[in-house]
């Protein structure tokens, strides 16, 4: 049975749980425990995939890595032109995120750089500093996580 898009059942639920598990677990296996066919499977990722639910990727964890420093920023916008604004700053190198806020800020954006001075670059001169729509922004460095994973 598929729901209407954006819309999880059960066996869905559990393919994904399954997948956060193990993102290179094979459908057949997924399939003999969740006791449904393969072919079942693999049209539920599929759909789930296409449809924007589920992404499929690789990602590294930064504090595993030697050198990379991890910052959570909280950027305001003039005007609140939003969608223009995290284009911008998704293009940029080193974002893993961004996302549209309540409070104190519009936006927040993940990144990950290769020292303290490519932040600072990041922040001030190559990076967001080049984005006229930014009026503020407000750097949180992070010092550790074990969940979180960034693209390279």
């Amino acid at each position: 049975m598929t729901l209407p898009t954006n819309e999880l059942d059960q066996l869905e639920q559990d393919i994904i749980i399954e997948l956060q598990e193990d993102a290179r677990k094979s459908f057949k296996s997924i399939a003999a425990k969740l006791k449904v066919s393969e072919s079942t499977i693999s049209n539920r990722v599929n759909r789930l995939v296409a449809s924007g639910i589920l992404k499929l990727e690789a990602r590294v964890n930064p504090f595993k890595l030697s050198n990379k420093v991890v910052a959570v920023v909280g950027i305001n916008v003039k005007n609140r032109e939003h969608e223009d604004t995290i284009k911008k700053v998704q293009a940029i190198s080193g974002v893993n995120a961004v996302w549209v806020t309540t409070g104190k800020y519009d936006l927040f954006a993940e990144v990950m750089a290769d020292s303290i001075n490519d932040l600072n670059n990041f922040i001030f001169r190559e990076g967001l500093g080049k984005i006229d729509e930014i009026t503020f922004t407000e750097t949180y460095i992070v010092l550790y996580s074990n969940s979180k994973y960034f693209k390279i």
